[in-house]
């Protein structure tokens, strides 16, 4: 980025494009520049681990990622002599004539997400990083781990290669530190990264005898799932030790560690161990400070992005956003809400203009093949080494022209590269393949793009069957390659066998209604029904009690003392008074039918039912603070939930002035068997609410009693704040709780302190319960929309990383406490990404609907027992005249609302439904093909 001028809706951005050195359109990424490159580092087996091995780096959107040169490092540009890579690139896609380029850039929003990046430990004298060669940062073990690493998935040491039995992670490694480091602040995704690390691990090592032992301060799993991903560690025989190890010596021989740490209860520990993980955490990108110097931004204490509460992507300058980690360390899931977020606030920066600059792709027209003979193309693909590293694809390859109808098969470097998508497309014309067969990952991931590939090639996309040679071969039988050769040929022979059959199959369209349902008038619902609003999407809100607002109203400060009340006053007298929002209070959702583009509900408000149409639905029905059944709650005016304490500080604060002794009790319905889940904000409560005391009254004693602490992210200047001022943490066990009792008038709290190692009596003039979250009751609306809720009855997202506020259901979204315990910044973040996902289908007059539905056949009597079955309730029963002039039934499918499970198939006893490209005939030539011999 060279420079900035304008403002929100029309930005002029000079962009500086470096040289690459290497002609994109030529590289097949082969990766023979850089093999052939001369700067290599003295030891390969660890510069394998950086993924750095010559001057050459990674580069571009394609996968694989093509090469690009690295001006700095390499030797010609850097000496004048070398080019060796030009005389081995096969493609002459080197180019040293490239020069700089300056891009100019109109645009009227700007997102700016640099990343972060990862602390370097090699300060750290006395963890041995650089010097002690098993010793290794948490990214390094990540790639020792990958099947695409320095040693192919094979665990083993660096400093003799062998497997490792015992290893330890060092957690908070250039995070919570402001002692060697200036990152005072939790990194917050350090700790479960461990966790999977170390259950990677035993997947990764044969025979038994593993050690594996997370040295930690707190254990911050505080996101959805992560507490029982973390009790399943434990249970799985990882150790969690509550240490911080102050030194790491090198191992006899120089090979593994010796860590020297010191217990809760002072004893001094030293343990051997064959590898040693450094947890490092994030740190703002290189570049964050330039880039906020260039669009005149302020950054935060920790060179952030400053950003509010309220506004929580949002820069200091009006049209200029940001995402992911450049705002604040934080997990993928959140990442990735954010970064919709983010594209909220910048669509509706540019409503005036949406649409302006859209063009649709166009393809050929369609090549009809039913009249033509089976002609079948073979593409074995080697990802790298991924999958020719245990599979000899050559040996496939050959195996694969010899089956039926097949009349090409050859191997690919990457199938899912731009250049081979290209080839692939010149194949299908020369050969005039009609079939297509790739053998190669998940097609998850990776099937829309062949699809693609044969739409460009004028053949219908349903053409392409996968064979996922690499997450269910490859990567799962990476000890036994000449097995997985032979189970990569039974893969690939069943798709032949199965595409053989294949016929095209057409998608379906469905108009679109554009208009929005928001479920819940809290500050979830607000914001999501806004944000549609604001982009000129009609909106209608429904909210079961007789004003909006929600929680907010219990609600004081922010995280970061922003005064909730009054901003959420001014955010409902926006909904209420916004033309396109109609608000509809004391309402009840009663029925939902349709399907993504156009739903129908009835609803009840104030007694009378009204029909509302609707192509999108947010749900953000919220959440409640549970009510304690212990510690003398409901027994003692004393003792409150945080909620109760709020609405005392905020009406009576005089009243908590007086108070000489303050008790918090955390984890009060919350990690135990009942509720097995982090309710992720009463940490932050507490401590925010101790340092409030602590201001009213600095002579007040306040005690903290918790099992972590969990004040992840910046939060953690507030937990530093509350121990400067004197706020005493005490830890306990889930097996050894506090008790609470009367001593006369008088209230007092036992807990034993594992510092001290003795049981301590404090008396307490008001007990502060932090009580769990739990979601407001939402059977109904699942029931009605067939959508989906975990254990703990929070709403489920479709998935928790790629689609965290999209629901298994199309159309509809999830927002707030209802998915899961958050802040507010949070509440705020999901709901407007929720809003930007909803109007990507808003936006559109009708939608393409995918083609893998099931279908009705001749056969259908009408027997009903599909219908019982149908998760997704996409099957109904019609009447219709038969050819005897005869009232007859059978079903019907809404293809909007199928998903194409094949329950219906299952279960059907007379071949009545089937499902497209899923058909009884193609499943029974695939389980013909796997009982052949290879």
């Amino acid at each position: 980025m060279v420079e900035v001028s304008g403002d929100v809706g029309n930005f002029t951005v000079k962009v500086k494009k470096n040289p690459r050195y290497i002609e994109m359109d030529k590289c097949i990424a082969c990766g023979l520049c850089a093999q052939k490159c001369p700067r290599k580092v003295d030891d390969e087996f660890n510069m394998g681990l950086n993924q750095r091995k010559s001057a050459f780096i990674k580069y571009g959107q394609s996968v694989p990622l093509k090469y690009a040169i690295d001006g700095q490092s390499c030797i010609y540009l850097t000496r004048g002599k070398c080019k060796a890579c030009e005389k081995f690139c096969p493609t002459s896609a080197i180019n040293f004539e490239e020069k700089e380029q300056i891009v100019t850039l109109n645009v009227g929003a700007v997102i700016l997400a640099p990343g972060f990046k990862p602390f370097d430990p090699s300060g750290f004298d006395f963890y041995g990083y650089g010097k002690i060669r098993d010793v290794v940062t948490s990214l390094e073990y990540e790639r020792l781990l990958s099947s695409s690493g320095p040693c192919m998935g094979h665990l083993v040491r660096p400093s003799d290669r062998q497997e490792p039995r015992r290893i330890a992670w060092i957690q908070c490694v250039g995070s919570r530190n402001t002692n060697r480091c200036d990152n005072g602040y939790c990194s917050s995704v350090c700790c479960m990264y461990a966790i999977k690390e170390a259950l990677v691990t035993a997947e990764h090592t044969s025979g038994g005898g593993l050690d594996q032992a997370i040295f930690y301060m707190d254990i911050r799993s505080h996101g959805k799932e992560f507490d029982r991903f973390y009790e399943g560690a434990k249970a799985k025989g990882v150790r969690f030790v509550r240490a911080r190890p102050h030194s790491i010596d090198p191992g006899q021989d120089n090979h593994g560690v010796t860590l020297r740490y010191t217990t809760e209860d002072g004893r001094m520990q030293v343990e051997d161990f064959d590898m040693a993980v450094l947890s490092i955490g994030m740190e703002p990108s290189a570049d964050s400070q330039g880039l906020a110097g260039i669009f005149n931004l302020e950054l935060d204490h920790y060179r952030f992005a400053k950003t509010t509460d309220f506004a929580p992507v949002s820069t200091t300058r009006p049209g200029v956003f940001v995402a992911g980690a450049f705002q604040a360390p934080k997990a993928i899931p959140r990442a990735v809400a954010e970064a919709s977020t983010a594209a909220c606030e910048a669509a509706v920066a540019l409503m005036p203009s949406r649409g302006e600059l859209t063009q649709q792709k166009t393809y050929p027209a369609e090549r009809s093949v039913s009249a033509d003979e089976v002609r079948i193309g073979v593409f074995v693909c080697s990802c790298g080494i991924n999958i020719a590293g245990i599979v000899n694809v050559d040996e496939v390859t050959k195996y694969a022209r010899t089956l039926p109808h097949v009349v090409l098969a050859e191997n690919n470097l990457f199938s899912c590269s731009a250049d081979t998508q290209e080839l692939m497309a010149k194949k299908i014309s020369e050969h005039r393949l009609n079939r297509v067969v790739i053998a190669a990952c998940t097609p998850r991931t990776h099937e829309p793009l062949f699809q693609d590939t044969l739409m460009v090639s004028a053949l219908n996309p349903y053409l392409v069957e996968m064979a996922n040679i690499r997450n269910q071969n490859s990567w799962v039988h990476q000890r036994e390659p000449e097995r997985a050769t032979a189970k990569a040929k039974d893969q690939v022979r069943m798709a032949v066998a199965k595409a053989g059959l294949s016929v095209p199959i057409q998608r379906s369209k469905v108009n679109v209604v554009p208009k929005a349902l928001v479920i819940g008038g809290g500050m979830a619902g607000m914001h999501a029904a806004l944000s549609l609003a604001d982009q000129d999407f009609q909106t209608v809100l429904l909210e079961k009690s007789d004003r909006l607002g929600g929680n907010g109203w219990r609600v004081n400060t922010t995280d970061r003392g922003l005064a909730v009340r009054p901003y959420l006053e001014s955010v409902i007298e926006r909904v209420e008074k916004h033309p396109k929002i109609k608000v509809l209070k004391n309402a009840e959702l009663k029925t939902a039918v349709g399907s993504v583009g156009s739903f129908v509900s009835e609803v009840r408000v104030d007694g009378e039912e009204r029909a509302v149409t609707y192509g999108v639905a947010v749900i953000a029905t919220g959440g409640k603070e549970s009510r304690p059944e212990e510690y003398l709650y409901d027994e003692d005016s004393r003792v409150m939930t945080h909620l109760e304490f709020d609405a005392v500080m905020r009406d009576n604060p005089a009243a908590l002035k007086k108070a000489q002794s303050v008790v918090f009790i955390q984890c009060v319905g919350s990690r135990d068997e009942r509720r097995p889940y982090c309710s992720r904000v009463c940490c932050t409560h507490s401590v925010k609410a101790a340092i409030a005391l602590k201001e009213l009254n600095s002579q007040m004693n306040i005690y903290v009693l918790n099992r972590d602490i969990r004040t992840y992210g910046e939060r953690e200047d507030l937990y530093r704040k509350a121990r400067d001022l004197g706020v005493i943490f005490i830890r306990y066990d889930v097996d050894r709780k506090p008790v609470v009792r009367r001593e006369g008038d008088d209230l007092a709290v036992d807990v034993f302190d594992p510092i001290l190692q003795m049981p301590v009596s404090i008396a307490a003039d008001h007990l502060v319960l932090a009580a769990a979250i739990e979601p407001n009751v939402t059977k109904d609306l699942v029931e009605l929309y067939k959508c989906a809720a975990n254990a703990d009855g929070f709403l489920n997202e479709a998935h928790p990383k790629l689609r965290p506020v999209d629901m298994a259901v199309d159309g509809l979204f999830v927002a707030g406490l209802c998915n899961y315990p958050k802040p507010l910044n949070e509440t705020i973040a999901q709901a407007k990404a929720a809003a930007a996902r909803a109007a990507t289908i808003l936006s559109q007059t009708e939608m393409t609907l995918d083609a893998i539905k099931s279908f009705v056949t001749e056969k259908c009597d009408g027997c009903a027992l599909c219908l019982d079955v149908c998760p997704y309730r996409a099957l109904q029963l019609e009447d219709y005249q038969g050819d005897d002039s005869r009232t007859h039934r059978r079903i019907t499918t809404d293809p909007a609302l199928c998903k194409g499970c094949g329950l219906c198939a299952a279960t059907c006893p007379k071949g009545g439904v089937y499902v497209h490209g899923f058909t009884l005939d193609q499943l029974k030539a695939q389980v013909a093909a796997a009982l052949e011999a290879a």
